[in-house]
């Protein structure tokens, strides 16, 4: 069982505390050739230091710096593998899967579904209000774009996958011998990490709901699944396919996407639809699938230590 897998006499709640800070550490040391590549562009320009996430991330080349920012994400990766090998005595595999191997069928089934959803709503969108968007599409800048979007992006979803869905919902399982937890405080984290970002600003609070419900969501397959794999696929999708195909001046990242939208954010039907129709619509797909069971045992059952420790 996926959450037992990491529930062990000596992993203590507080070594998940010593791991995740180091795992913090190891994020701020990738984002050294960043703040290294800013202070030399400002000491050559002889332009002043940027002091907002707005000014660092307008100052280099749109594929460029998406390539130094996810350099931390490789960085905390690395770090996740240290923590869990010699800081809890784990194999990676047991903090992505419950099954002898990761399912790549599974991780791929989830990116194309999720990949192509996400392509027929924008253009769903694109048909309603053409206005709203302008074309981009500038063709060497976005084969860049692909390769190092392939590249990375995966890298940055499946940190926090495994930050989230792995190492921290194993730590808040080893803390309260339950699955409700862990599926509500990854949920809640991960909803707040993104408290800082444009959108919030533009949005309002209201777009934390699809935020923290996106957390309960993967939070959700990963428990009935057994695993992260559907997660993974679920979250490399949905940022890959976004930054491929819009980008906007108040989103996190500006890329040379094929479409920029130029409408006035708000917050309604599109934080509303996804929570409370699609996300539903997916749950049912992947029960189906998978055959799923058993939902309130593995969402909510109590977790015996003595069966899990044997």
């Amino acid at each position: 069982m996926f959450l037992e897998q990491g529930i062990k006499p000596q992993n203590k709640f507080w070594l998940y505390l010593i791991g995740s800070v180091l795992i913090i550490i190891a994020s701020f040391i990738g984002q050294i050739p960043f703040s290294a590549a800013i202070l030399y562009s400002s000491f050559v320009n002889k332009k002043a230091f940027p002091t907002d996430n707005e000014g660092a991330m307008s100052i280099f080349d749109p594929n460029l710096t998406l390539f130094l920012v996810m350099i931390s994400f490789a960085f905390a990766f690395a770090g996740i593998y240290f923590v869990v090998k010699y800081l809890h005595n784990q194999t990676l595999l047991s903090v992505t899967t419950s099954r002898k191997k990761v399912d790549w069928n599974r991780v791929v089934f989830s990116f194309v579904l999720w990949a192509v959803f996400s392509a027929l709503s924008f253009f769903a969108l694109y048909m309603k209000s053409p206005e709203n968007f302008v074309w981009n599409f500038k063709l060497v800048p976005f084969l860049i774009l692909i390769v190092v979007g392939t590249i990375f992006i995966p890298i940055q979803t499946s940190t926090e996958e495994y930050v989230f869905r792995g190492y921290l919902m194993q730590g808040f399982a080893n803390l309260a011998h339950n699955k409700w937890f862990p599926l509500l405080m990854t949920s809640l984290i991960f909803g707040s990490m993104h408290f800082f970002n444009p959108e919030v600003a533009k949005m309002g609070y209201v777009i934390m709901i699809y935020y923290i419900g996106t957390g309960l969501f993967l939070g959700i397959i990963t428990l009935m699944d057994e695993g992260m794999e559907l997660a993974l696929g679920f979250h490399a999708a949905n940022n890959l396919v976004g930054a491929l195909l819009v980008t906007s001046d108040w989103s996190v990242f500006q890329t040379y996407s094929i479409f920029k939208d130029m409408s006035e954010p708000s917050a309604g039907y599109d934080v509303i639809l996804p929570i409370f129709v699609v996300y539903p619509i997916l749950l049912f797909i992947f029960a189906k699938r998978y055959k799923w069971s058993n939902w309130k045992e593995k969402l909510t059952g109590k977790i015996s230590i003595l069966e899990s420790s044997n």
